[in-house]
């Protein structure tokens, strides 16, 4: 008889916290995409539906996720103006995952290491979306407002179409 313990405890730390958050969802899992237009295939939503979760740097050891739509960027003049500051960077690499516990290309707010605070974008309410679940092609479809609510996110314009 074969066990598989590696379904027991190698539930992403990001699903593990989706789980315990109560949101309903929806996982789904694939392989490495090349684009936007391939992710969203993969999870079956459009691109403008998929959440890019971006690490921002707002201060010495003073973080943010800001949860950008598919097809569009950070607008850095309105996250400034938002968060009343005049200077804002994206962290590297190695300080990303410092300060999230993930890797480039599987950062979520769920489960890392500091639940620092969270800027959704506007466009991303209403209807369904899908976020990383924390582990490189994993990732949750949820309702966007009960997102929004169980992460204790700020509702804001911060981006721009790309």
């Amino acid at each position: 008889m074969t066990h598989h313990p590696e379904h027991a405890d190698h539930t992403p730390p990001g699903l593990q916290a989706i789980i315990g958050s109560g949101l309903e969802y929806t996982l789904t899992e694939h392989g490495p995409v090349n684009s936007l237009a391939e992710a969203a295939a993969a999870r079956g939503v459009d691109p403008d539906r998929l959440i890019k979760s971006l690490v921002v740097r707002r201060g010495e050891g003073d973080f943010l996720f800001v949860l950008v739509p598919g097809g569009h960027s950070i607008s850095w003049p309105k996250l400034r103006a938002l968060l009343g500051v005049n200077r804002l960077s994206m962290p590297s690499a190695a300080e990303a995952l410092e300060v999230t516990g993930y890797p480039r290309g599987s950062i979520t707010p769920f489960g890392a290491t500091t639940a620092w605070p969270v800027i959704a974008d506007l466009a991303l309410a209403g209807g369904r979306v899908s976020i990383g679940a924390g582990a490189p092609g994993a990732a949750a479809t949820v309702d966007a407002d009960r997102l929004v609510e169980v992460l204790g996110a700020q509702l804001a314009d911060v981006t721009d179409p790309e």
